[in-house]
C-alpha cells in the first residue's frame, strides 16, 4: 500500500511520529538504522530534529530521507 506522508514530528528517543495521507498515525523508530550510512550523522539530536515533509515522504538537513512504503510498513499504530 502505497500512502504518503503528510505530517512529522519528532520524538524523544529517536522516534517520529507520521502522519499519513489517510489520517492514520504511526510511530517509526530511526534508532536502528543509526549506525547506517548518511544516518550515523542523526545520532547528533539537533540533526535528527530537521525532519520534514518532503513531497510525499521525509528528509533531514543532511538529504537523508526514507521510503513513505518503507516508513509505513515498519512503522506501528499509536
Amino acid at each position: 500500500m502505497y500512502l504518503a506522508v503528510i505530517d512529522v514530528e519528532p520524538l524523544n528517543d529517536y522516534k517520529l511520529l507520521l502522519t499519513f495521507e489517510n489520517g492514520e498515525k504511526r510511530i517509526f523508530d530511526v534508532s536502528p538504522y543509526l549506525d547506517k550510512g548518511i544516518f550515523q550523522e542523526l545520532k547528533n539530536e539537533e540533526k535528527f530534529r530537521t525532519v520534514r515533509v518532503s513531497f510525499d515522504s521525509i528528509e533531514w538537513c543532511n538529504q537523508a530521507d526514507l521510503d513513505p512504503e518503507f516508513l509505513f510498513e515498519k512503522s506501528k499504530v499509536c
